[in-house]
């Protein structure tokens, strides 16, 4: 199935919540919906499923206008933050209502199938009130899936279970999504949540469509400051710099060894240099280039440290591998190098990306 957005917008009384845009996920791939709390997500979700019509703009599916069609005159599969199961149901009957409403056959070896998938299988003959929230979820989540729609909508379905159910059920989903042809648009605050579903990225921000393409593409090459600030968790170092004869100058006068385009020798002189934060080390290498500052904070993630340093040019912030412990206020120094750095204009347009990203 081809979905097909068209220059769809959305205003609610005075406000805008979609500025125009099109897009068109990839059909029988995963396209993923990245973007903080109120960037539009769940309103292009729910015009893609016919819960809501676009305030302009059309909605095609496989070239067929079905803006404003409601959604049971539509096949779509649709799982939301807050998990809905039938209370009065067994797990075995809530799977398996989707396919009772079209009267179709095999249906107790399909949802066996896909409950054992989702290792729900033990818990086929209880209600749902007995089980875990994130059992709860993959009663909802195999509901969906077992409707095998050509469409499926999920609105941050993990965003309500702990860190290590979420983890585990990414992994179940993305094998999951890749067994099956149907066109899965999935919503997410989180930029891991994207890398790991791999497929597509469709970057958003305040009702904007900002970048669409590969993941991996996207996250490599951001077109903006806007799309490498959503796609970095932690986020992104941004530092101010300009123009200098031999490459670039950070503000504090660290000149850094970086040879920007031609293209953009004549433009601004301000720019702005910015560092994942899993590039800066605490050891230096040859070239490396020394950040100096002052501890303000260190958390420890499972085997990661972040360490958050105040600096004469900004807040920084490393993910450091392993476990560290610094004193709060220590001198420190952190390293990169300069091939890492991302560069963009006066603009907020990206100007030079990590040679190293590149994929051809």
């Amino acid at each position: 199935m081809q979905l097909a957005l068209d220059g769809i917008s959305k205003k609610v009384g005075s406000e805008t919540w979609l500025y125009e845009m099109s897009l068109r996920p990839q059909s029988g791939a995963v396209t993923v919906l990245l973007g903080a709390t109120q960037a539009g997500k769940t309103s292009l979700m729910r015009i893609m499923g016919g819960l809501d019509a676009p305030s302009g703009g059309k909605v095609l599916v496989d070239e067929r206008d079905v803006t404003g069609r409601p959604v049971r005159e539509r096949n779509v599969a649709m799982v939301y933050q807050q998990f809905i199961n039938y209370p009065s149901l067994t797990v075995r009957q809530n799977i398996a209502s989707p396919l009772k409403l079209r009267g179709e056959k095999n249906i107790g070896e399909r949802v066996q199938a896909l409950a054992e998938k989702l290792h729900i299988g033990m818990f086929l003959d209880r209600l749902p009130a007995e089980l875990s929230g994130g059992q709860q979820q993959r009663v909802a989540l195999a509901r969906a899936l077992v409707k095998n729609a050509p469409l499926i909508l999920l609105d941050e379905p993990l965003v309500n279970l702990d860190y290590k159910l979420r983890e585990e059920l990414r992994e179940e989903l993305g094998q999951l999504f890749a067994a099956g042809d149907s066109t899965i648009v999935y919503a997410t605050t989180e930029p891991g949540e994207a890398l790991l579903l791999g497929g597509y990225t469709a970057v958003l921000d305040r009702g904007e469509l900002l970048q669409y393409g590969p993941a991996i593409e996207v996250f490599n090459f951001p077109s903006s400051i806007r799309v490498a600030s959503a796609f970095s968790d932690p986020p992104m170092n941004f530092i101010k710099a300009a123009r200098a004869a031999g490459g670039v100058q950070l503000a504090g006068q660290v000149p850094v060894p970086l040879v920007l385009p031609e293209a953009a020798a004549a433009g601004a002189a301000d720019i702005t240099v910015g560092i994942r934060a899993s590039s800066l080390r605490l050891q230096c290498r040859e070239g490396d280039i020394a950040l100096h500052g002052k501890v303000q904070l260190a958390e420890i993630s499972g085997s990661d440290t972040f360490v958050h340093l105040g600096s004469g040019i900004g807040g920084l912030v490393a993910q450091v591998t392993g476990v560290h412990h610094f004193e709060i206020g220590a001198a420190l120094a952190l390293y990169f190098t300069p091939s890492t750095a991302f560069v963009f204009d006066a603009a907020g347009d990206l100007l030079l990306a990590p040679p190293q990203a590149r994929t051809h």
